[in-house]
């Protein structure tokens, strides 16, 4: 269950939804489903490191994020 969001917050949730789906050539609704109904990353890991997250760069954020996922066991 994804938990309230603050408007910055929720851009970059989208932001990261769409550049994880471009990368690995899947569609928004896919990923949002692997990050937030498969497992929690989206709550416990985007969201909660959102101050330290956004500061990065587009790639840092997408690879990083794609390596959770891969260490969490959520598949491409």
């Amino acid at each position: 269950m994804v938990m309230a969001l603050d408007k910055n917050e929720l851009e970059f949730s989208i932001f990261c939804i769409e550049n994880i789906a471009c990368k690995l050539g899947k569609t928004g609704d896919e990923v949002y489903q692997m990050l937030a109904e498969d497992s929690d990353i989206l709550d416990e890991y985007i969201i909660t490191n959102y101050e330290t997250l956004h500061t990065q760069s587009k790639e840092y954020i997408v690879e990083d994020i794609i390596a959770y996922m891969r260490e969490q066991g959520v598949t491409e």
